[in-house]
């Protein structure tokens, strides 16, 4: 019997992709707004494409910060950017 990959939506272009190629930003129990580059951490998740269109889609959109529940700072995009070019190295 093969393994069932977990799905996950894109916030950005709203297609459901595997969950390894996503990025996953979270919000922690603290309201704190990180990128969770583990997958693994406590909070609440979305998680975005590593390409730039989704990422302008999910601003635009304010799909991570309905995902979230919460406002995102512009940091975290900054964080995102920066993930996005460490996964076109993997």
């Amino acid at each position: 019997m093969s393994k069932k990959i977990p799905m996950r939506q894109c916030v950005g272009c709203r297609e459901m992709k595997p969950k390894k190629e996503l990025i996953r930003i979270i919000r922690t129990a603290e309201d704190q707004i990180l990128v969770d580059a583990t997958g693994k951490k406590n909070g609440r998740g979305a998680y975005i494409c590593p390409r730039r269109e989704c990422l302008e889609k999910a601003v635009r959109g304010k799909g991570l910060e309905r995902s979230l529940k919460a406002a995102v700072p512009p940091e975290i995009y900054m964080d995102f950017e920066k993930e996005m070019e460490n996964c076109h190295v993997r």
